[in-house]
């Protein structure tokens, strides 16, 4: 089964490779900002995968911390492509 996980993080990062192909040649702004987004949220996933692998629970705080500035960081690049104030 461990092999099987292993696969699963190799994986995504060839994945996050291509989405990195997609941030710098993106034709627009919104694609560079999906693609950002997928990193984030793959790299998430390969936190969580590999505190399973290695049987430590202290990288689950690690991915708490990622999602969140992931999400605050979503929220802005919506904010700004919005065009939206703080009194809105």
């Amino acid at each position: 089964m461990d092999k099987f996980y292993l696969f699963v993080v190799i994986f995504l990062g060839i994945t996050i490779g291509l989405c990195m192909y997609r941030v710098v040649k993106g034709p627009t702004r919104g694609d560079r900002i999906i693609g950002i987004n997928i990193i984030s949220t793959k790299t998430i996933v390969i936190i969580a995968t590999i505190s399973f692998l290695l049987k430590e629970t202290y990288f689950i705080d690690v991915v708490l911390v990622y999602t969140l500035i992931a999400f605050i960081g979503s929220y802005a690049v919506a904010r700004e492509i919005k065009g939206g104030t703080e009194n809105d």
